[in-house]
């Protein structure tokens, strides 16, 4: 609005904030001040409507039009007050308004008059378009409708019920280590029974100090006191030994479990379908391989030892009491059944928090994963800030989790420490009563004593052992989870397949993806591949092309229909042979951590160095030779050392070295330069000569000629077309020729080719709107044309 500048009734500190409004006010209003004595009048009116106060300008610029609506706003304002078309005046600034941009970027309204008023409603609705974002089409509704069945809970199988069946089953995890643990078992058992006899010793000790010498003080349990504390000292040297005997094996046990269940939770993870990948999270999968596994593995060896260790110290430390005295033992009596009551609830909300800390923690090793894996993107943006942000968010709930764990921990500890001292008190109390009238001797009461710190011990013990094994239990349900899923599609079943070559056949194939069942890619697709043959398959993006790969190596089963190859079901194949015998590029290549060897041998890891070499030369992978250790180079995490090109052709040497029956290109040439990708096309060329049946999945041009047949897919899921390069290039209306023909103006392919917006039309609408608004008519529309697509 470079108009605004001079605004009859400009009153002096206004920010360009409000200008929008202010520039209305005047276009609805132009001859407020037309007069001094309607100066004031418009002067108030400003404020009341733009929140400002100040001192007014007394010049005067009347409009030279105005329309009928402002004309009759006008005259409501001026007979009736402003108090009573308020909201009227309102609901006209949301109307006509346009939302509050810099200055520069208005049009000049100073001369607009009503035609101004409908360029400003042009660009609310404009601006109101680009607010609400996309409209939803049919196929979003479609999409709404998720199948998340193979996705695993957050919790876990057993949810917040777990029971004695989880704990039962996490016990069973260590039943291979059952004979080291029976072991382990004996020493605590010796461990436990020497510690215990210590306040008995002790007693006696007391008790034979406070006698006199003639009554044979000297002596004790029979022996001389340097004899009885020598041999005390052996029994405790014993106790010591059984001790480290059982710390050791149930340390090795653990490590042991734990190694095992990893393995086997790795081994169960790899053999799922992609089904499952699609519907979990890999950095919650990682955190249930390492931080579940840990916890369950020290909730069922350290700390299943502990918890026997307190349950046997603490029914020899009862029983060794009641022997001593009934009467004080039945003081310590009454507080078990409140402590226990408030392990069980101290339990039980520990097991809670523990799902929910792990449950985050794996949330959180989704966000290191993804973001740690994708580090170079996040720079290229200068998305260090936000992603430490949404780290440090997670990072906060897993603090809060841990800090209300810590709260009920104290609670719970404190109140039953506190519970102990006051038994102990109330003991010496009474103790110390029965001491004087004869019923016990002090070194009784100093055993009972004894025995009620280690009962008390053993309590506390046992406290704990419950907390960590809801602990244990709370991981152990995420495990399980993972652990009883069976996919879908198993690699392992099935008939084994010695050879995939013959004629590929798709028959009526229809298919959606396990998570977007509601959204067809296929509908009864049908289509023959020759053996030997060459085929090129192009479509519009997302039109199911690289579908057909993952369909043929079997990652999903089609909805209906069947894929054949040689004659034979691939659903009756087993998936893992059938493998094998396909080899595949893809249009984004995965190096995995190691050498150029290992990497190119992982399609054959007993491949010798000969074949290795062989197939890096077919690949066109000269540039080994220019690395000081050649095909021993490390590639880094992903490939990170090599440049795209580089991985391209390690992946394609990855895929030739197998020798395949089947070699699936997903745009396989796509990272190449132009040199490279003649020389790789020209070895590529050399190996379609034999035996090999090739699917190309292409959009360049180049790859496409060099097909046998191209098959072509619509939109609708079905083969639009099917033929040689120069026969479907000879049908100027044919799907081919028009999906070539806007890839070659530059456009990009969609599911229906559209006609490209005239560049100059749009750039003269864009001006018309922003400089010469006066000189459009009512009728036209200055909307910026833009091609649908």
């Amino acid at each position: 609005m470079r108009g605004i500048r001079s605004l009859p009734c400009w009153a002096p500190g206004l920010s360009t904030k409000r200008l929008p409004r202010i520039a209305l006010f005047t276009e609805l209003y132009p001859n407020a001040c037309a007069t001094p004595s309607t100066h004031s009048a418009r002067n108030g009116l400003v404020r009341q409507f733009s929140g400002y106060t100040g001192s007014t300008s007394n010049s005067c610029n009347p409009r030279p039009r105005q329309s009928a609506f402002a004309s009759s706003l006008y005259a409501n304002v001026y007979s009736k007050g402003f108090s009573t078309v308020q909201p009227r005046f309102v609901s006209t600034v949301r109307l006509f308004s346009t939302s509050q941009r810099p200055l520069e970027a208005k049009p000049n309204v100073e001369s607009i008059g009503g035609r101004g008023v409908r360029s400003e409603i042009h660009q609310d609705q404009e601006h109101e378009d680009i607010e609400k974002g996309f409209e939803l089409s049919e196929k979003a509704a479609q999409a709404a409708q998720v199948n998340l069945s193979a996705k695993l809970a957050k919790d876990g199988a057993a949810g917040k019920k777990a029971g004695f069946r989880e704990i039962w089953r996490l016990l069973l995890i260590a039943r291979p280590e059952a004979k080291k643990l029976a072991f382990a078992f004996l020493f605590l058992l010796v461990s436990s029974g020497i510690t215990m006899s210590i306040p008995f010793s002790i007693g006696r000790i007391m008790d034979t100090a406070t006698k006199a010498t003639t009554e044979g003080g000297n002596e004790l349990f029979g022996l001389s006191l340097p004899m009885f504390y020598g041999a005390l000292a052996g029994i405790l040297t014993l106790g010591a030994a059984a001790n480290y005997g059982r710390i050791i094996i149930l340390r090795i046990v653990g490590e042991r479990v734990v190694a095992r269940l990893r393995s086997k939770l790795f081994r169960q993870t790899f053999v799922q379908d992609a089904e499952f990948f699609d519907a979990n999270r890999v950095g919650d999968l990682i955190s249930r391989l390492s931080s579940d596994t840990i916890i369950v593995g020290k909730s069922i060896t350290q700390n299943l030892s502990d918890g026997l260790r307190a349950a046997v110290s603490g029914a020899a430390g009862f029983g060794l009491m009641a022997y001593v005295s009934l009467k004080l033992s039945s003081i310590l009596a009454l507080l078990l059944p409140p402590i226990g009551l408030g392990a069980f609830f101290y339990g039980r909300a520990i097991r809670n928090l523990s799902r929910q800390i792990q449950r985050n923690l794996g949330t959180l090793t989704k966000i290191a994963e993804e973001r740690l894996g994708n580090v170079k993107t996040s720079q290229s943006f200068a998305g260090e800030v936000l992603e430490v942000r949404r780290y440090n968010n997670q990072v906060r709930k897993i603090f809060d989790l841990g800090k209300r764990e810590s709260l009920i921990s104290a609670t719970f500890f404190s109140s039953t420490g506190f519970a102990g001292n006051m038994t102990i008190l109330a003991l010496l109390y009474v103790g110390g009563g029965m001491v004087q009238s004869g019923s016990i001797t002090i070194g009784e009461l100093t055993s009972f004593l004894m025995y009620t710190a280690y009962a008390g011990s053993s309590m506390f013990g046992l406290s704990s052992f419950y907390s960590e094994l809801m602990k244990g239990v709370g991981a152990a349900s995420r495990l399980f989870e993972l652990q009883d899923r069976q996919p879908t599609i198993s690699p392992t079943k099935g008939e084994k397949v010695i050879s995939a070559r013959g004629p590929i056949r798709f028959e009526n194939v229809t298919f959606s993806y396990p998570t977007r069942p509601a959204v067809p890619i296929f509908k009864d697709l049908n289509f023959e591949i020759p053996q030997g043959t060459n085929v090129a398959i192009v479509g519009p993006s997302g039109g199911g092309k690289s579908t057909i790969a993952s369909i043929l190596l079997r990652f999903y089963s089609p909805t209906e229909g069947r894929v054949l190859i040689g004659g034979n079901d691939i659903t009756h194949m087993n998936a893992k042979s059938l493998r094998r015998k396909i080899g595949i590029v893809s249009q984004e290549p995965v190096l995995f951590s190691g050498t150029i060897a290992e990497n190119i041998a992982y399609g054959k890891p007993q491949a010798k160095r000969s074949e290795i070499v062989a197939a890096a030369r077919k690949a066109n992978c000269q540039f080994i030779s220019d690395f000081p250790d050649g095909l021993d180079t490390q590639v880094g995490p992903r490939g990170a050392q090599l440049s795209g090109g580089q991985k391209q052709r390690i992946a394609i040497a990855r895929a030739l070295i197998k020798d395949p029956d089947i070699l699936i290109l997903d745009e396989a040439t796509s990272a190449l330069d132009a040199e490279s990708e003649t020389l790789v096309n020209s070895a590529l060329t050399a190996l379609l000569r034999g035996n090999n049946t090739t699917i190309s999945i292409a959009h360049r041009l180049s790859t496409i000629k060099r097909s046998d047949t191209i098959i072509v897919l619509g939109p609708d899921g079905r083969v639009a077309e099917q033929g040689s390069y120069e026969e479907l290039s000879a049908r100027p209306d044919g799907a081919f020729t028009k999906l070539m023909e806007w890839q070659m103006s530059g456009g990009e392919v969609t599911d229906q080719p559209v006609t490209a917006a005239n560049p100059v039309a749009q750039e003269t609408a864009w001006d018309i709107q922003s400089e010469d608004v006066t000189e459009v008519s009512e009728d036209t529309n200055i909307s910026p044309r833009v091609a649908k697509k």
